[in-house]
């Protein structure tokens, strides 16, 4: 039988295509997948009586000269081109991996760490710090002068035994290279070491004498994080106000990254004092963490945080000559990059001697704004750039859900045959007869994934202009500050249990997406968190972070 030729339109275009009837449907899709690049498994050709599959016998369609089919369907690879090509990497299966390419591939777990005997507590807190990416960097970085010769721990086996022992930093380094080439539960022996030997206090034992005692996480968290402003510091360029001369600084990596600053006034609270001309005391101070102070009064985050700004203190008055109170308010001049924000549910009750823990139920948001609290020198830097992130924000969602409503638009009018004809020659011709103030409607064109990403890539580079030219030159030379007020929570620290000698500690940290190793960029989140239970590590949902607020399970 001769060829017949046909029309098939497929998002408003019209392909002419040379229809075999002695070929089957198959054959007459990977025509049209050579035109199109729409791969067969991903074609719906119309024709009377539903959609043509692979098996059908063409010549059973009676297809006519010029006749007109529909297709529809989009390419994987969303440009449309179809053109396959070797891989110019040669593919590797995880079971020809090394432990160490398992642990770094897409989709790996990792690594928890062993409970040595109640360090729930110190596991919790290096899983949520091991979340900062920067710190990573600069710690591959670090080498302690006093160890230069030391031998590197994965040379020497099990645990880091070759990091030097009175170096805490050197020590965390080689725990997180470590446990960046495993996904088993990695055993912390050197750095418990070498925190004990550091601050004596996590090495006391427990009141039955068996074994450690279990510790306060936020006093770990605390001691590692001021051995690290202490050693690990950043060597930057700095040109003088006074000159163009260049000259290199050193700045700790935590001042950079996690302190912030407040401005604080200092207020007798006595009418007679400031009767008498005593005047307010103005102060600056570093911080490395928010209290959010907890009582009867206190349901959320933001109170308990605005509490902690304001506190009574006993001093001396040297108009009055007697003690009396102060009140101390501070508001934040400095945000940092990453903040630490400290629950305290942990006092001690003088009437029982001993320990103990707020158990009430403080809520915190997957988003925290902290503009309120900062100075109005540093408010009005970063109101502009705050409000601008929530405006992109916004249009954002509404191209996401644009995008949806196109996607189930064309599903329904893929999984729809009703309004769609099959047109023979003599049908077709009475259409193109069209009389006068009749109007041709066009084939609904539906963008396909690769012009959407295109569109957002092109988007999201313009509001990245926009958002730095809102930015105020000083604070954007601030590399390690926040600049619009706006922190995500990244991890977070629990104490499980009602005792604060006891109980059990957990942290969970934000999964983040994978690293294309080509770019060097990460892929969209995909909201997920890991939680790490000492060496067990498990996904779960966000709604998981929001049952957290009181205080443990």
């Amino acid at each position: 039988m001769a060829v017949i030729s046909v029309i098939v339109k497929h998002q408003g275009k019209r392909h002419e295509v040379e229809l075999d009837p002695t070929s089957t449907g198959e054959i007459f899709k990977y025509q049209l997948y050579s035109l199109t690049g729409v791969e067969p498994n991903r074609q719906k050709i119309l024709v009377k009586g539903g959609q043509l599959k692979d098996e059908t016998d063409l010549s059973t369609l009676g297809a006519k000269p010029g006749q007109t089919f529909m297709m529809m369907g989009t390419p994987t690879t969303g440009d449309g081109t179809g053109i396959l090509e070797r891989p110019k990497e040669k593919m590797k299966f995880v079971e020809d991996m090394t432990e160490a390419e398992a642990a770094k591939a897409e989709g790996a777990t990792p690594a928890g760490l062993q409970n040595l005997g109640n360090t729930c507590y110190l596991n919790s807190t290096l899983q949520t710090l091991r979340s900062v990416p920067e710190l990573q960097t600069e710690l591959l970085k670090y080498s302690s002068p006093a160890t230069s010769g030391t031998l590197s721990s994965s040379s020497v086996g099990l645990g880091g035994l070759g990091s030097s022992m009175d170096d805490l930093v050197a020590s965390l380094r080689d725990l997180y290279k470590q446990m960046s080439e495993t996904q088993e539960g990695f055993p912390p022996y050197t750095f418990l070491t070498t925190l004990r030997l550091a601050f004596p206090q996590f090495a006391q034992r427990s009141k039955t004498g068996q074994g450690f005692a279990q510790q306060d996480a936020e006093e770990a968290w605390t001691q590692i994080v001021a051995q690290l402003r202490q050693k690990l510091t950043l060597k930057e360029l700095s040109i003088s106000s006074d000159s163009a001369a260049q000259r290199n600084e050193e700045i700790s990596f935590i001042d950079r990254y996690l302190a912030g600053r407040f401005e604080s006034t200092l207020t007798c609270d006595e009418p007679a004092a400031i009767e008498a001309g005593e005047e307010s005391v103005q102060s600056e101070d570093v911080f490395l963490k928010l209290d959010c102070h907890i009582n009867k009064d206190i349901n959320h985050l933001r109170d308990g945080l605005m509490a902690g700004l304001e506190e009574k203190i006993d001093k001396r008055s040297p108009i009055l000559d007697h003690d009396t109170v102060y009140t101390k308010k501070s508001r934040i001049a400095r945000l940092p990059k990453y903040l630490t924000v400290h629950f305290v549910r942990f006092f001690w009750k003088r009437e029982a001697q001993k320990k103990a823990k707020i158990m009430r139920k403080v809520t915190f948001p997957p988003e925290l704004d902290v503009v309120e609290f900062c100075t109005d020198t540093l408010r009005k830097q970063l109101i502009p750039v705050r409000d601008k992130v929530r405006e992109i924000r916004k249009d954002e969602e509404d191209v996401a859900r644009a995008r949806k409503r196109q996607k189930q638009a064309h599903k329904q009018a893929e999984d729809s045959n009703t309004d769609v004809k099959v047109h023979g020659p003599n049908e077709e011709k009475k259409e193109t007869q069209k009389t006068e103030g009749d109007v041709e409607m066009a084939d609904t064109i539906y963008k396909t994934d690769a012009e959407y990403d295109v569109e957002r890539a092109t988007s999201i580079l313009s509001a990245k202009k926009e958002l730095y030219a809102l930015i105020n030159p000083d604070l954007a030379r601030d590399t390690g500050a926040n600049k619009s007020g706006m922190y995500e929570l990244r991890g977070l620290v629990t104490h499980q249990g009602a005792s604060a000698d006891s109980g059990h500690y957990t942290s969970y940290v934000k999964k983040q997406g994978a690293l294309d190793p080509k770019t060097g960029e990460r892929k969209e989140e995909d909201g997920k968190w890991w939680w790490f239970n000492d060496d067990k590590v498990s996904e779960v949902d966000p709604d998981k972070i929001e049952t957290l607020s009181g205080g443990g399970k």
